[in-house]
């Protein structure tokens, strides 16, 4: 893989991965509407590896308040406390996509990367994100939380297994839909993505690491210090873009480029010359 090639996608990732816009759906089409080869999985999740890493350093105070919590609380559930109260909401929202996702590993997921199925899910979900974005409440944080919206975030997230969803995307409308805060649902979101892509990025590296490629083990060690890079300016614009704005600009994007995909997808026009040339 070519350095270029490698900067490319992550800054797609970086972009992508917490805007709600997906950025599964962006990696795969990337070599679809490209000359540049498929990635493969390994890449994908070495690149949402940069990301988490960013959400980790970006968030550091508020998971040394969950890592305080649970000291003062011996580790045992109580929601009284916030730093607790976070971790326990968060575990409960990641064990549904558990039990999906392996459930998906078992029939495999390479038939989910095509185009028309991409196309549908960024633009119905695009649908769904403004007008749910556009009429809820928003009244409520994350302490408001309580089991049953952890449980239906995490059943949301479920969703975002097949590509084109967004798991920002999907998450931040079942947050909203709740009547969360914009920017509460973002940090939510982001909290969640840990768990589940550390998990995936931790068998992804024990698998390369078996294979003893080490030009495919170094590539996916820089395109993780790029999409680091590249995922810590999209949440810093992110978060302060929602201090005064809505979702709908990401809305219109989805809907705009699922469109066009669908186009491409049904044969009405060739979209993939268009980016070659």
């Amino acid at each position: 893989m070519t350095e270029l090639q490698i900067i490319w996608l992550s800054l797609l990732q970086g972009i992508t991965e917490f805007l709600p816009v997906s950025s599964s759906g962006h990696l795969i089409l990337f070599s679809k509407f490209t000359d540049f080869p498929d990635q493969g999985q390994a890449m994908d999740v070495a690149l949402h590896i940069g990301s988490i890493i960013a959400v980790i350093i970006y968030f550091a105070p508020t998971l040394w308040e969950i890592l305080q919590g649970l000291w003062k609380t011996k580790f045992l559930p109580n929601f009284k406390n916030e730093g607790n109260q976070l971790f326990y909401l968060l575990l409960l929202a990641t064990l549904p996509i558990v039990i999906c996702g392996a459930g998906l590993k078992y029939f495999g997921t390479e038939w989910l990367r095509n185009t028309k199925l991409i196309g549908w899910n960024i633009l119905c979900y695009g649908v769904l994100l403004w007008i749910v974005d556009t009429f809820s409440i928003t009244v409520r944080k994350i302490k408001n939380l309580d089991v049953k919206d952890a449980l239906l975030i995490g059943a949301a997230q479920c969703l975002s297994l097949l590509p084109g969803t967004s798991r920002s995307g999907i998450t931040i409308t079942m947050s909203r839909f709740l009547g969360m805060e914009r920017r509460e649902a973002a940090k939510f979101s982001m909290l969640l993505s840990i768990p589940a892509i550390l998990a995936a990025g931790i068998l992804a590296g024990y698998q390369l690491w078996q294979e003893g490629n080490m030009q495919q083990i170094a590539d996916a060690l820089n395109a993780a210090e790029y999409s680091f890079i590249f995922s810590m300016l999209a949440i810093f614009v992110l978060m302060q873009w929602l201090k005064k704005w809505s979702f709908l600009p990401f809305a219109i994007y989805r809907v705009l480029l699922g469109g066009v995909l669908l186009l491409d997808a049904y044969g009405i026009c060739d979209v993939q010359n268009l980016f070659i040339k």
